[in-house]
């Protein structure tokens, strides 16, 4: 697994990285880092049905065990092990977080949003310095990182924070587990609304399947105007499963 991590921080990290956001990325032998990654043993192909009926290979990890320990590693090597200023506001106990009978998530997203918001106010960039596509546009995966760095710096000593990852790549669920309390937030990047429907829907399908009622969903999007970020936020009911979507704005 060691040879494996070191493989991963090679050449081809932002495939990596990549892979851990998006659910369609081709797979080709004759691509010189699928290639790579794939005689590493880090990469491993799916055959699926595109949007028109054909037939496709899509990349998937190799193992689920093989994408935790990359995302452990490479979220240490991204973020560090503690936040450049304090997680919460020194006399935040969270009370309206745990003190009703199931953990308030999408409160502690906001939180979360707060504390970007006092980044900011003191000049420090927390996305500066971290990956970019070749449009210069932000590597989509370091916000699930960086949501889940905040979150151990936050709640670590009172919750277990668990990444899961139930399709192989480009969906990422942080499970929390604090007490008899459990949570799940669902953490995804915004393409369109077509595609923001399609994750709503795709959330409420995964909480009745594990029997909850509810389920957050932290969805990062590349905007800062704060009109488009309420619009994008909401509370639905799918089919009696409560989904509440966060927006969570970064460029």
């Amino acid at each position: 697994m060691l040879n494996l991590i070191k493989k991963a921080q090679g050449p081809y990290v932002q495939h990596v990285l990549e892979l851990f956001s998006r659910p369609d990325l081709s797979f080709s032998i004759r691509a010189e880092w699928c290639a790579y990654l794939y005689l590493n043993g880090i990469v491993d192909s799916e055959e699926v049905m595109d949007n028109k009926g054909h037939k496709t290979f899509i990349c998937r990890f190799s193992s689920p065990y093989v994408q935790a320990c990359l995302f452990h590693a490479l979220a240490m090597d991204l973020m560090g092990e503690r936040t450049p200023i304090l997680a919460l506001e020194p006399l935040d106990e969270l009370d309206d977080v745990f003190g009703g009978p199931v953990l308030d998530l999408p409160v502690l997203l906001e939180r979360y949003k707060g504390y970007l918001r006092r980044l900011k106010a003191k000049c420090f960039n927390p996305w500066q310095d971290q990956p970019r596509r070749g449009d210069l546009h932000l590597t989509e995966a370091v916000g699930h990182f960086h949501l889940y760095f905040w979150l151990r710096n936050a709640v670590g000593r009172r919750c277990v924070i668990s990444p899961e990852f139930p399709t192989g790549n480009g969906r990422v669920d942080l499970h929390l587990k604090c007490g008899e309390q459990t949570g799940i937030i669902e953490v995804k990047s915004f393409v369109d609304m077509t595609m923001l429907r399609h994750s709503i829907q795709q959330a409420a399908d995964y909480a009745r399947r594990l029997g909850l009622g509810t389920i957050t969903v932290a969805l990062f999007a590349p905007v800062e105007e704060v009109s488009v970020l309420v619009r994008l936020s909401g509370e639905h009911d799918v089919d009696g499963v409560w989904v509440v979507v966060a927006a969570i704005g970064w460029v």
